[in-house]
């Protein structure tokens, strides 16, 4: 079963952090929508009746921006042009200073079972650093409205590792979470990626980020603190109580097909073994020229068209599953993929045993420790097929 995502490029304003593609100056929402739905006609005429779909995912940007009659015409799109009738999660994007509970009921009317929503943090200073819209009450009403519209099934995100943010503030925020029964939480670490503005303070001197030795023992304390309040920690960003792990992102690190709408949006499609035929592709980073390819030229608008060599295939693969705690299935890899990592590294698992890096393989399934989880990156790179 295939998944579906939808990029919402729309934004109040920009975050410090935020390397997404994403406006703030234009929020004429009906030509995106008339675009997304050629967008949607275009793929589904192709790839409508290949699989059935599983889950739909509206991320951004922030999704919540968009009335919900537009929301709801893209909807009704999708269910014409895919089968939606296995649907399991059909999730939107929130932000808390968008949310009121009319509109929070209107999103489960039309459709939507779950909702993320980008808290950040619960401390004033924090959201005022990272350049967020919403503020400290807002953060906190949100959880509340979620609950008051019906929404059981919901995830927050929060980010550690702020330059002035103390361990009992990190705390803190994982103590409200926790008190009010937040059923999934997504928990990064601050990034400096390329080309925001948190990257040119950073370069300029003006922001001093915090060193990875204290990355690390933030990511060991948040591990340790949702685990013990009964929390899976089931990838290394994500923790959820049981029965609530995001079902969307799961299809991704199980290497499912999936397609994106929406400028930026990436797809990966898999015509499954025996064929070897896998390719991915990206959408141009620009509202106006995404909307002008479909609406004026009636073509997709697709900046980038790879097909990925079986190695490149392979290595994804490894990369993605060993994020997870249920890790790598090495039967399932040496049969579906075609390869035996037990052979082709066993002086590297040896020695990744021997450090700690992993659990003793058992029932084929090599698992990172949260040792391991803390250098993720790098003991990956030394498992993929060269």
């Amino acid at each position: 079963m295939a998944t579906l995502y939808f990029h919402v490029p729309f934004c109040a304003q920009r975050c410090i952090y935020c390397d997404f593609y994403f406006v703030t100056t234009n929020r004429l929402f009906e030509p995106f929508t008339d675009a997304l739905i050629l967008e949607i006609e275009h793929q589904g005429r192709k790839y409508g009746k290949k699989e059935r779909i599983n889950t739909l995912y509206f991320g951004g940007g922030t999704p919540s921006l968009m009335p919900l009659a537009q929301l709801s015409r893209v909807l009704e799109a999708v269910g014409r042009w895919f089968d939606i009738s296995e649907v399991a999660e059909t999730t939107i994007e929130v932000n808390p200073d968008d949310l009121n509970l009319p509109y929070l009921q209107g999103l489960r009317d039309i459709g939507f079972d779950r909702l993320s929503i980008g808290i950040q943090s619960f401390h004033e200073a924090d959201l005022q650093f990272l350049g967020r819209a919403h503020n400290q009450k807002q953060a906190y009403e949100s959880l509340y409205m979620a609950r008051k519209s019906g929404f059981d099934n919901f995830s927050i995100d929060l980010i550690y590792g702020l330059p002035h943010q103390s361990l009992a503030d990190w705390e803190h925020n994982l103590e409200i979470a926790t008190k009010q029964e937040v059923p999934h939480i997504s928990a990064y670490s601050l990034t400096v990626e390329a080309g925001t503005v948190l990257n040119k303070k950073v370069q300029k001197g003006q922001i001093i980020p915090t060193d990875e030795a204290d990355m690390g023992s933030l990511f060991g304390f948040t591990a340790g603190y949702l685990t013990r309040m009964q929390y899976e920690h089931y990838e290394i960003s994500n923790y959820a109580r049981l029965g609530f792990r995001s079902q969307h992102n799961q299809r991704y690190w199980t290497h499912e097909n999936y397609i994106g709408f929406g400028p930026s949006a990436h797809s990966f499609w898999w015509e499954q073994p025996p064929s070897v035929h896998v390719h991915r592709w990206a959408n141009v980073r620009n509202l106006q020229q995404y909307q002008n390819q479909l609406i004026q030229k009636y073509a997709l608008p697709i900046a980038e068209h790879d097909r990925l060599t079986a190695q490149e295939v392979i290595n994804e693969h490894v990369m993605l599953r060993l994020r997870t705690d249920d890790g790598l299935d090495l039967s399932h890899l040496e049969h579906h993929y075609g390869y035996d990592l037990l052979m082709e590294k066993l002086d590297e698992i040896a020695w990744l045993e021997a450090e700690s890096f992993i659990y003793p393989i058992k029932k084929h399934r090599l698992r990172l420790s949260l040792k391991g989880k803390l250098v993720c990156d790098a003991l990956t790179q030394r498992l993929l097929k060269n």
